[in-house]
């Protein structure tokens, strides 16, 4: 398939038409599946080798598409929380737009794109203990160019050999905006993993999992501006014990109350900020914080995330780059590297 051109993907009895825009640029999209890079090395690979294949049926194979979701962060014709006005505060002969102190971004270009970034890894089984990573990416950032191919993100839940499902919603599209849309709405996040579970289902060819794949247990990942929507994602708290848990990387900008209430009332889920010269100032009084409240927290991630759970804060090296984050933090692969650790 040639860069640009329209495909056609059969998913869940629907057959899709869209087009893979060659610059990364968004438009009408409904479904397109992508083959992924080659995985790198896995940390545990052993663990899906085990996994004896359904009997007489081959190992279903990778699908990633972009999909649309009615329950998308964007667009969102609401109001800002934080002011009580509306978000799309700016209209020129019909052009709508968000007002920002960097100037306006307007709706058709920066928060028009519905899709979502959807992978499911070759051999993964709802029917086997799961997970749902759900990936916020950061500033200036669009899915198929960034999320995909540079952060390498399917590749990382791929390459962790966990049973794991991404879901990745585009927010601000290539802009310096951390808005959240309808996950400023209260239940926002949670009408978004439920769509999600539906669209997976779709997906995997088996829409009557739909309900399984909706009640996976979820891990919220969060890179840079995506710690807005992940404060309001948990401040809605409507996942109750199914959200397990909880990653900034090099996110911890604000909204600190929102991730100490976090750590304070998901006892039994795992928070984990590791950080560059960037959010540094902001990690150590996060540390001050919990030391002051009596509440333990590591400087690495310890094995059994998933029963341990606990508060880490990792400092990383300082040749690690913000706009690296994603595939060079504390490790390579850094994704692959907490879903390995989960057990």
């Amino acid at each position: 398939m040639l860069a640009g051109g329209a495909v056609h993907a059969q998913s869940g009895g629907d057959v899709f038409s869209a087009r893979w825009p060659a610059n990364g640029a968004t438009g009408s999209v409904g479904v397109k599946t992508v083959p992924l890079p080659a995985p790198r090395p896995q940390p545990r690979a052993e663990r899906q080798a085990a996994l004896p294949p359904p009997q007489s049926q081959p190992r279903p194979a990778p699908r990633t598409a972009l999909v649309k979701f009615a329950s998308a962060p964007f667009p969102y014709n609401g109001t800002v929380p934080t002011t009580g006005e509306p978000f799309l505060n700016v209209n020129e002969n019909g052009r709508k737009g968000h007002r920002t102190p960097r100037g306006v971004l307007w709706e058709s270009t920066t928060f028009g794109d519905n899709r979502v970034l959807l992978h499911i890894p070759r051999g993964f089984d709802v029917t086997r203990p799961a997970v749902m990573v759900v990936f916020f990416h950061g500033h200036g950032a669009e899915l198929t160019r960034d999320v995909l191919n540079r952060q390498n993100v399917p590749e990382q839940i791929t390459a962790s050999g966990m049973n794991a499902v991404l879901v990745a919603p585009q927010f601000a599209v290539d802009a310096a905006n951390s808005s959240a849309g309808r996950f400023w709405e209260p239940g926002g996040f949670t009408r978004f993993v439920k769509e999600a579970g539906a669209k997976l289902a779709a997906l995997d060819n088996n829409p009557a999992a739909a309900v399984r794949f909706g009640n996976l247990p979820v891990i919220i990942v969060a890179y840079s501006g995506g710690y807005v929507p992940a404060a309001y994602a948990i401040r809605q708290g409507g996942l109750g014990k199914k959200l397990k848990g909880l990653v900034l990387m090099d996110g911890l900008y604000g909204e600190m109350d929102d991730f100490i209430h976090y750590i304070k009332n998901w006892k039994s889920s795992f928070f984990i900020s590791s950080y560059t010269a960037s959010t540094r100032r902001q990690n150590a009084a996060l540390a001050q914080t919990l030391k002051a409240q009596h509440i333990p927290f590591d400087t690495s991630i310890r094995k059994n995330l998933w029963r341990r759970g606990g508060v880490a804060l990792i400092e990383t090296e300082d040749n690690v780059r913000h706009r690296d984050f994603v595939t060079e933090a504390w490790t390579g692969n850094p994704i692959a590297d907490i879903l390995d650790k989960l057990d």
